[in-house]
């Protein structure tokens, strides 16, 4: 074999695969890029992504600001607990939660004991540039979301804390940047994810 087909065949080998032993939630506020991150995780893992607020509104055909609306945050809270409870269970993947499911100490539990938790850890400024131009955040719909924002962040930033893992999200990372980053947090947990 001549040196340059050694050298191209070297280059064609697909990297060591991954597989995955449970299932990673990623947690996070919202703007974190929980969903985006995930989904890409998902792909470069070739594991399925699920959302949880996806599911909610699928069952409850109706999205996440419709039911806070029409049935309130309490119920939405149980019906996403349920949720999570059953996608933990039903297919091993990379799962995307809402901003406050990881407040409940049940879903933390649960996510603890069945799966790994990743926290995107934004600061409040790279999550208000991301969220400011969207309407479709329910608890910001307020006089004054920046000042929403910053409470919510406060309140729920020791909730966050408690992840299994915390990856940065400092807003300039690409997606494929902050897979990267995920990939390299989860390697320290090889209960998670291992080398085949």
């Amino acid at each position: 074999m001549s040196e340059i087909e050694q050298r191209s065949n070297k280059k064609d080998r697909p990297r060591k695969a991954k597989r995955l032993k449970k299932t990673v939630v990623m947690v996070g506020m919202m703007g974190a890029g929980k969903t985006a991150v995930g989904r890409a995780l998902a792909e470069r893992l070739g594991v399925p992504f699920l959302d949880s607020d996806a599911e909610i509104e699928a069952a409850a055909n109706m999205t996440v600001p419709e039911i806070f609306s029409r049935d309130g945050e309490a119920f939405f809270r149980r019906k996403e607990s349920q949720v999570i409870a059953r996608l933990l269970v039903e297919e091993r993947g990379v799962l995307s939660t809402g901003g406050g499911a990881f407040l409940s100490e049940e879903n933390r539990r649960l996510i603890s004991e069945k799966g790994a938790s990743v926290w995107l850890d934004a600061s409040c400024d790279v999550l208000w540039q991301r969220v400011r131009h969207r309407d479709s955040r329910p608890l910001l719909r307020t006089e004054n979301p920046r000042a929403t924002l910053q409470s919510l962040f406060d309140q729920r930033r020791q909730f966050y804390e408690k992840a299994d893992l915390a990856v940065p999200s400092d807003g300039h990372a690409s997606i494929e940047q902050m897979v990267d980053r995920v990939l390299e947090a989860l390697a320290t947990r090889p209960d998670v994810l291992e080398s085949e």
